[in-house]
């Protein structure tokens, strides 16, 4: 009886070291006498003690490889550093366990010659502004090289590029160069602006300065031939009153007179007095003449 109580006491310990709970996001490889019998998902598993093994524990998560800086050269002859970042996941736990020896090794040896061949159709100044293009390439190219080892590259990324530091001494240079010369350019362009909008300005001055010396004396001529207008209509209304009363010889003569006092006011050194005038201008003068000798 204690013999049996023995055995069904290691039968029991058996079966009890034997179980295993497959944690969520992994997956066991199963071998059974060297072979590959299962592939265990989450969940609570038994296996056959001293038949059945654990060939290798595998995670279903994103992982992130940083390897190290790599020596590649450009087309134009230029060795820099260059280390990448490496975004995978384990799609198959039996391609990636049977696959190749170190995947990890396979995939940083994959990457380093994957690196160089697309660097080194590249030159420096190309390199330096297509992070994307290379990305990409290397994605694609690495994605499909992995897929026979159940890996999937999901991003590639070019974490730092080094340049060498005499070439980085010349970028330096060169963009300081750059940056003087644009701003040499908005300076010169601000000033160009400025003299443009100075000279606008001036330009609607001269323009409103005319327009008011314009309108100054269109209004002036308006108001002189406005008033030229009332004065030749007094006097074609004086006309028509002086008509319509049906002046007598004396009348005109008299107006006449008025007209040649108005005219001798003036400047003129010459005075041609019409023949009737002359008669009016005696009979004037001897009215006058009469007057004075009754005042002695």
């Amino acid at each position: 009886m204690l013999l049996f109580f023995s055995l069904i006491l290691v039968l029991i310990l058996l079966i009890v070291t034997n179980i295993r709970i497959v944690p969520q996001s992994q997956a066991y490889v199963i071998e059974r006498l060297g072979a590959y019998m299962d592939t265990w998902d989450v969940g609570l598993r038994l296996k056959i003690p001293f038949i059945d093994r654990i060939a290798r524990k595998v995670s279903l998560k994103e992982q992130v490889i940083d390897f190290p800086p790599q020596p590649v050269i450009t087309k134009d002859n230029v060795t820099m550093q260059i280390d990448t970042v490496i975004y995978f996941q384990i799609t198959d736990p039996k391609l990636y366990t049977y696959g190749v020896e170190y995947p990890l090794n396979a995939i940083e040896n994959l990457t380093a010659t994957t690196l160089r061949n697309i660097i080194g159709d590249l030159e420096l100044d190309t390199t330096l502004t297509s992070r994307d293009v290379v990305n990409t390439k290397m994605r694609a190219i690495l994605d499909e090289a992995t897929d026979p080892w159940g890996i999937k590259v999901n991003r590639v990324e070019l974490k730092n590029i080094m340049p060498p530091a005499e070439i980085q001494d010349a970028m330096e240079k060169q963009m300081k160069a750059e940056r003087e010369r644009r701003q040499k350019i908005l300076i010169a362009e601000g000033e160009k602006t400025s003299a443009i909008l100075v000279a606008e300005g001036e330009k609607q001055s001269a323009i409103l300065r005319a327009e008011a010396n314009k309108e100054s004396a269109i209004r002036v001529a308006e108001g002189e031939a406005e008033a030229l207008l009332e004065v030749t209509k007094a006097r074609a209304e004086s006309l028509k009153l002086l008509n319509e009363s049906h002046p007598t010889k004396e009348v005109l003569s008299l107006k006449a007179m008025e007209a040649f006092v108005k005219v001798a006011d003036g400047k003129a050194t010459k005075i041609i007095i019409p023949s009737e005038l002359q008669n009016v201008v005696n009979l004037a003068t001897a009215f006058t003449t009469v007057g004075e000798n009754k005042g002695k």
